[in-house]
Parts: structure tokens; sequence; C-alpha cells
């Protein structure tokens, strides 16, 4: 999902000219995806199912199935219209306001609610949200580590409970539904989005992704929970030359026994919703494939429905229907035949309210599809306590009514940062280390140098208060602290001096320089490493090599953090560093950065245990994810006291003309 001006980034044309319905996988392929039991039925459950879709009528079922973006419908509309859904985009807020507080949150969503009940006696709407590293759209909540630093942790106890910090975050916004997690096993690290991945292992991804569904779901209709996504079913980590939305071609089996894994994790925690994915597929073995996920029958219902026994709601992404071979983002058959259960519509809601239904009448799609939509759609609701029977005011509802604590305090509080910085400490991965050097003594005096080390905007990446997180400045995160100012606590601000492209002419008078760099903030399609690009093109070089050149020429002992959304080339910039740290996204708690560097107060130095989830590259175009002769491979890491620093490989230029494909 996007934010709300964006379009699709489009995939190749050739990918768009796949045929849907060959069926290069049938009936008699499809065991090698893990058979599983349906959900055993509720009969009370079902019942109130059945009675609540008794009493809607055609149109208010179409209604039902649509979601539509909080900046193009009012709550007027959601009662005209029975709309059962809404949801905010990247970088959408109510009345539009970038500031917008908890409380303009929580007052848009009862609004919507008054106006579905008005229109729905008993059904509620769900309002879902791309909280993807805690409640990321809302300003001054604490946003933890991106997945990728999640991934090097390998803790699914602190995202389990970073699900639960999450979920209530959400909640206290008046929101109900997260578009999260994201459960890829990205196979190219070119692809924009390998920061929402865990790792390069499907074992790791569907623990990780099974722990923060738990985390999120826990309590879920009793006040506590928000229903959770996975996302993107199927196989988005694995295009080609990581193209976002593009073409991952991998047999039937490969699909399943790679990219399917974290599914039945997330079945296992019996996830409610499953987002359909923008990458067509086809398999290696053969010309015919089933080409956009949006239009797969074949994957959305006969596999994830059928096969692995999904009885939740099937959500599009962001006007994906429109990329199905014949479709447009209002008029898409094809996907709802397919599996689709709800539509999720930039701005076209109300021209597919009218297609659709003008479709069901011609008989293009059955009404029996519709009803088997409405029904995964009601029975999430009626779990999530947003539905009720009897017409009144459903569970959830009511407390969304109730009188609020404080609502800041649920977007950051003692415990939310303590938990957040916790992550931060674990998903450090020390990659390089002269002994002795780390943790610096409290008392030292440092020059913090470097881009990123007073910047949110890098230190949070993409998602973060906006869809592509570029134009955040840091007075977007007052809650939040960045490296400089972490550094500035831990030490003293009279013992840190920040120069950010190192012009000092010497570093006398200092123990010790910090380089902070970092890629610029991107999300989606946008970050995609493109061409002929190489893994550094996302760096200020040349800028960034300069800046450590000119520290290293002081002669004192350099520690560089790299704040990134994937591993990087930066041989170059780790020979000129004594100690060389992957830092990821660290989110808002700069005060775990800090804890690292920096000997804690106990005398007690914290010792590094994040491992990467993703080899490191010792080439400027070695993208794969596979870990062949990569510099450092999956699970490397220090922790700080060994004898010997890291062997770096002699640096590598990128090739004459760029990396290949």
């Amino acid at each position: 999902m996007r934010k709300p001006s964006a379009r699709c980034f489009l995939a190749l044309a050739s990918i768009l000219s796949l045929g849907l319905n060959a069926a290069s996988a049938g009936p008699a392929q499809i065991d090698v995806w893990p058979a599983r039991p349906a959900a055993t039925p509720d009969p009370a459950l079902e019942a109130k199912v059945e009675k609540l879709l008794a009493g809607l009528t055609l149109k208010q079922k179409i209604g039902q199935m649509t979601q539509a973006e909080i900046q193009t419908i009012t709550p007027a509309e959601v009662r005209e219209y029975a709309i059962g859904s809404v949801l905010n985009g990247g970088g959408s807020w109510p009345g539009k306001k970038r500031m917008a507080a908890v409380e303009d949150w929580r007052h848009l969503s009862k609004e919507f609610q008054q106006a579905a009940l008005a229109a729905t006696p008993g059904i509620g709407l769900i309002w879902g949200i791309d909280a993807v590293h805690g409640n990321n759209n809302v300003h001054g909540a604490t946003l933890f580590p991106h997945h990728i630093g999640l991934g090097a942790t390998h803790d699914a106890a602190l995202v389990r409970d970073m699900g639960r910090a999450t979920a209530t975050a959400v909640r206290a916004a008046g929101i109900q539904w997260v578009f999260a997690p994201t459960l890829a096993v990205v196979q190219d690290v070119r692809w924009g989005r390998t920061y929402e991945g865990y790792g390069a292992d499907p074992a790791l991804v569907k623990l990780m992704g099974q722990a923060e569904i738990e985390g999120m779901q826990e309590g879920l209709g009793e006040g506590r929970g928000v229903i959770a996504t996975a996302k993107h079913f199927v196989g988005d980590g694995g295009t080609t030359h990581g193209v976002d939305q593009g073409l991952t071609r991998v047999s039937f089996a490969e699909l399943a026994k790679v990219h399917g894994v974290g599914y039945y994790g997330a079945l296992d925690a019996k996830v409610q919703t499953v987002m359909a994915s923008f990458n067509s597929w086809q398999d290696s073995g053969s010309v015919d494939g089933e080409g956009k996920m949006h239009g797969s029958e074949l994957m959305l219902t006969e596999v994830l429905k059928k096969r692995l026994g999904f009885d939740g709601l099937v959500i599009s992404d962001w006007d994906g229907v429109g990329q199905v071979p014949g479709c447009k983002n209002d008029d898409c058959p094809q996907a709802i035949n397919a599996g689709v259960d709800m539509i999720m519509l930039s701005k076209d809601w109300k021209s597919f309210i009218k297609n659709t239904l003008r479709a069901v009448e011609d008989g293009r799609i059955p009404k029996a599809r519709v009803d088997d939509a409405v029904r995964r759609i009601l029975r999430v609701k009626l779990r999530a306590g947003l539905a009720s029977t009897d017409g009144v005011m459903p569970p959830d509802v009511k407390r969304l009514f109730a009188p609020a604590l404080d609502l800041q305090k649920a977007q950051q509080n003692d415990a939310t940062v303590a938990l957040a910085r916790r992550a931060v400490r674990e998903s450090l991965v020390l990659l390089k280390s002269r002994p002795g050097l780390l943790p610096l003594a409290r008392g030292s005096r440092v020059l913090v140098i470097g881009s990123a080390a007073d910047s949110m905007a890098k230190q949070a990446g993409g998602w973060s208060k906006t869809w592509l997180g570029d134009d955040n400045t840091n007075a977007d995160f007052p809650q939040g602290q960045t490296a400089l100012a972490a550094l500035r606590a831990a030490l003293g601000a009279d013992q840190v001096v920040f120069d950010a492209d190192a012009k000092s002419k010497d570093a006398n008078g200092f123990d010790a320089v910090i380089a902070v760099i970092g890629e610029k903030p991107y999300a989606e399609g946008a970050g995609d490493i493109k061409g002929r690009q190489s893994l550094r093109h996302s760096l200020r070089y040349p800028d960034d090599l300069a800046v450590l050149e000119r520290a290293k020429a002081w002669g004192k002992p350099v520690v560089t953090l790299l704040f990134s959304g994937r591993p990087l080339y930066v041989n170059d910039l780790a020979a000129r560093s004594d100690a060389f740290i992957a830092a990821w996204l660290p989110g808002t708690e700069g005060a775990g950065l800090a804890d690292m560097l920096i000997m804690p107060a106990s005398g007690k130095p914290n010792r590094f245990t994040g491992r990467l989830s993703f080899p490191w590259p010792a080439t400027p175009c070695q993208f794969a994810t596979n870990g062949k002769d990569a510099w450092w491979p999956v699970g490397a890491g220090l922790a700080g006291d060994e004898k010997d620093a890291w062997p770096s490989p002699a640096d590598v230029a990128d090739p004459a003309g760029g990396c290949l494909n």
C-alpha cells in the first residue's frame, strides 16, 4: 500500500501480457503446497454471519467490499454507499494535517463508525493503516527498527512485544486494522522494499512474522488487539532483478517452499487478512503462468483459501486490480472472481461500486462469489468485535466512544520507548572492530561527522510519517532522538562536537570520531536500484568517502554507523573505519545506538548480539541473497571483544559501464 497521490509503479509490459488462465500449475501439482485443514467453523459465529448477510442488499454487499482512501470520502458518503472499510495511505492524515494529533484520528474514526452503523445497523467499519514499524503515520508515535533490523535480532519474543505495542498505539488512534507484516523472502536486494523483509531465510521470515501477528492480534475483539495482514501473497520478494511489482519466475514448488513459508506461520497465528501482491508469477519451467497475483484464481482461491484453509478476507493492494490485464482500477470482475474480497482504491470507489453492481447484474461476477466475499468480511468484523446481530453498537465500536485514556501516552510511553531502544541495541550488527575500541569510555570526547548523524529522516527511513520519508525533517519526530542527540545525552553536550562534512583541520582533543552515514529514505519502486546502478548509488558517493578519508587522516579511531534499508557495498568505507556497524533503519530511539557505542553507567559493556539476516556483498554488483562468495554471510557479526578485526577484502571499483543484469 502507498501514499494516496502516487501512481502505481507499473511492471514491465511483457509482464502484463502474461496469460491469466494458462494453467502451468494445475490441481495435480497443487500438493507442493502443504495441505492445511480449514479452520473449524464456529456454528454460533457462522449463524451470525448468515443473519447479517441476509439483511444486506446487493448494493450494500458491494459497499462492504469497497475500501476507500480517507481523503476521497466523507462520513456522509460512507453512510450513503454503505462502505465497509477505509484506509489512509502513507502521508495521508485527518484533515490533511501533517501534525494531526491522536485525538484527530480518533475523532474521524468515530464519525466514520457512526455513518457506517447508520447505513448497516450492527455492522461497523474497519480502518486500515500501514503501521509497519510502530504506528508510523501518527505524529509523536514511537518507531521501531524496520523489519530488516528486527530480523537481525533473531528475537521472536521481542517482535511479539513490538506487535502488542503497535496494536495499542493503533487502537488508541481509533484504527482497527494494520497492513503488516510483510512476509517477503527477498532474493535480490535491488528491490526497494528489501527493508520490509526480515531476511533471506524463509524459516526466519516464518518465525518473526508469526510472532508479530500473534502480538498484534492478541486480545482481538476484547479491546486490545488489532487485525493483522499477511502480505503480499505471494512471491513479492522474488521478482527478476528486484523490480518492484515485477515478474517472479520460479517453479510452483519453489513458490511454495521459499515464498510461501511465511504464510504458514501467519495462518498458524490465525491471521485474519491477507493482501494480494502486485507481482506476477510465471513457472520457470514453462512459458505459461498465472500473470498478476491479483487476478490469479489458482493462487488466491485454490491455494490460499482451499489448500491452506484461509477463512479470513483477501484485500487487494493499492489500485492493484487495475494492473490485471483487461481491468481498470474501478472495474475488474477478474480479480473478484479470482478471490479478492475487498478492493483497495485510491479514489475511484464510486465508479467501482457502479461497475461492480452492473457486472453482478450481467452475470460477469456470480452472486455467490459476492456472498462469499461478504461472508469473509463479516466473519473478520465479528471476530474483531466490529459487528453484532442485534442491531446495537458492536462492542469494539462502543469502546471507541468510551472515555479514552491518555491517547498520546499510548503512542509514546516509558515501556514502549524502552522496548524500541532494546530493539535497536539487538539489531546492530558489528562487522568490523579493533580490539578494545568499543565501547568508548564515558568520559570520552568525540567528534561526530556524517550527513545522517542528525537526520531522523535517514534514521527512520521510508514509511515514517510519510510514504517515501524523503521530505521529513527532525520536526516530524518530536518524540525521537537522533544519533547525535543520543550521543550528547550519553556523554554530555560539551563532550560532543558535530561537523557533518568533517571540514575541521584536525581532531586534536578528541578521543574518537563517530561517523554516521546513510541512504536517502525511500519506499517501494522509488527505492529500487535500477538499470546498471551498483550497491553504492544510494549513498552520497563520493561525498561519504571523502568525509571518511578526511576523518581517517586525523589519526583518531573512526567508528562508522551505516543506516540502510539493505546490505550495501561499502568496503572502501569500512577500510577507512576502525569499527563498522550495520545499523539498518533503527527508528526514533537513537539512545539504543549510544548504548552500544558508549560504556553504560553500570560499567558493564553491552555486547553486540545482532547477526546478519542477509548476506553482505563482496562486490558492487552482488545483488542476490544466495550468499555465495559474500563478504559477510548470513549469521555473521562480532560481539565486540574479539581478538582480531574482521578481515576486509580489497576494495572493488564499479565495473566500467555499471552492473550487468
